[in-house]
């Protein structure tokens, strides 16, 4: 049996969407690079899974078949691509959470292009926004610190559904994504993390995922937030249309539909 056909993320960011159409619903979002695994073709458009299992349609043209470049380091804000450092021309830029490959540092700036494709330029980004992988994943203090750092940096941001960058972002991806800054990888949408991380108790440590019911349905996970330390929240909330912290005892709606915490930190 032949393997099946991949194909990787050629633009800065693509979408997955329900159907074959920008016009429905956005699932999640992928940076360059990305292993798409295609499981059918229609057109213009390729229903593919990712590496985590998650499914959707993308829009061909945003793929190429040419295996990507090593990364070698991955934006922990987003960045813009200049021309020359400091003083150059803006040619891009990259949302928080994308790999790139380094090829040269000078004076604090890093020459860096895309891992896939050639729809991006090559250019000069602030080193200073760029995380080494080799550093992953963090120890687990660090781990703790960095992704209450990474969602704390986010507030503000614009709540989207399917998003999972600083261009707007959901519950779940803002979890996902946090948890990718520290070097750990977890499950997309809220309702497949609360079962695969591990349970935790309060008193609750900063980046334990705390996690929410719908209404009138104990056992459908909809929301996610992470505790900055106890009872303290940073979570993309669909109400506030964005990024910030709360109080989940404050806050009445929270603490009725509270099911349960969890992390993918392991304490060995």
């Amino acid at each position: 049996m032949s393997e099946p056909a991949v194909k990787f993320v050629a633009t800065s960011l693509a979408s997955l969407h329900v159907e074959p159409s920008f016009l429905t619903e956005l699932l999640t979002q992928i940076t360059n690079g990305v292993e798409l695994v295609i499981l059918e073709q229609r057109e213009k458009w390729c229903r593919v899974r990712q590496r985590d299992g998650y499914e959707g349609w993308a829009y061909k043209p945003y793929l190429v078949e040419a295996p990507p470049l090593e990364a070698t380091h991955v934006t922990h804000l987003s960045v813009m691509v200049f021309a020359r450092p400091e003083t150059g021309t803006i040619v891009g830029r990259y949302p928080i959470g994308t790999s790139l490959r380094v090829e040269e540092t000078q004076d604090g700036w890093s020459r860096a292009r895309a891992c896939a494709g050639e729809l991006l330029p090559q250019g000069w980004v602030n080193s200073l926004f760029l995380r080494d992988l080799k550093q992953f994943p963090l120890a687990l203090n660090d781990a703790r610190q960095e992704i209450v750092n990474v969602v704390r940096g986010l507030t503000g941001t614009q709540y989207l559904w399917g998003g999972c960058t600083d261009w707007g972002i959901d519950c779940s991806g803002l979890a996902q994504l946090a948890y990718r800054l520290a070097g750990y990888a977890i499950p997309r949408d809220a309702r497949l993390q609360f079962p695969a991380a591990r349970a935790v108790e309060p008193p609750f440590r900063p980046g334990d995922l705390l996690f929410f019911a719908a209404e009138g349905d104990a056992k459908k996970i909809t929301h996610v937030g992470i505790s900055s330390g106890g009872w303290k929240m940073i979570h993309s909330s669909r109400n506030r249309n964005g990024v910030y912290e709360e109080d989940v005892q404050a806050n009445e709606q929270l603490r009725a539909r509270f099911a349960g915490a969890g992390t993918f930190l392991s304490e060995s």
